[in-house]
């Protein structure tokens, strides 16, 4: 009994991956608010009610493939973090790994254009992402996060003075997000994730046309003063903040 339950799981597991795989080819021929379940499983031979089994609606469809996107380019950043960890002073191995994670959602940006246009491109009319979809989505923030404690606590970090009116929401976001950092390093830091995916969002979606045309220099270049912005040390000078800041 278990051999069969076991054959079905993996019929299901293929299945899933085959559907989800189709769904890919229309989002890049067709873009995601053209998807449809019917034409899914048209091109895979199968019938809709077959298809319905394993995605019960288009926006269930939508929802796996926006977290294997979110997952995929957070898998990235992290793998990107983890080997880029060696370095001759604690500052320069900050600033690395902070370039070496911003290059790397740069790198699979690039090679996924329409999946990175599925969770950063405009929103697909009549859908509204789920909660299951924030856990993937939080991924690269999480490791630029971790990026900056780790200097925090090793370096402190270079950062501007925080504005009075802005304190309280300084506050509010290292507390749900950053415990470990102090208030002021997070709005420079939400401010810097904002930007990075700027930078790539004008890239894949054309704006940089006939402007940039060394873009992995310019990418590196704006890279560098974002963990400039954020108060990496090795990133250039600036005044450093202690941890109650």
């Amino acid at each position: 009994m278990s051999t069969i339950r076991g054959a079905r799981e993996r019929a299901r597991i293929e299945v899933t991956a085959a559907i989800k795989d189709e769904a890919r080819k229309q989002l890049a021929a067709d873009g995601a608010a053209r998807l449809s379940l019917r034409a899914v499983a048209r091109e895979l031979g199968m019938v809709s009610s077959a298809l319905y089994r394993y995605f019960p609606s288009r926006d269930e469809l939508l929802t796996a493939l926006i977290v294997d996107a979110y997952d995929a380019v957070g898998e990235a950043a992290e793998a990107a973090d983890r080997a880029s960890c060696a370095g001759p002073s604690a500052s320069a191995r900050h600033v690395a790994r902070w370039t070496a994670v911003a290059c790397a959602v740069r790198d699979w940006a690039l090679a996924h254009p329409h999946e990175y246009g599925l969770i950063y491109g405009s929103p697909v009319p009549g859908y509204t992402a789920p909660q299951a979809t924030v856990g993937p989505a939080s991924r690269v923030g999480f490791v630029l996060i971790a990026i900056v404690g780790d200097a925090h606590r090793t370096d402190g970090l270079a950062l501007p003075p925080l504005a009075a009116e802005l304190r309280s929401d300084a506050e509010r976001m290292a507390a749900d997000f950053a415990p470990d950092l102090p208030p002021a390093a997070v709005p420079p830091l939400v401010a810097a994730w904002s930007q990075l995916f700027g930078l790539i969002s004008f890239e894949i979606f054309g704006q940089f046309n006939r402007i940039v045309e060394a873009r992995e220099a310019f990418f590196r270049q704006a890279v560098g003063e974002l963990a400039r912005h954020v108060g990496l040390l090795g990133g250039g000078s600036g005044r450093r903040t202690g941890s109650g800041v």
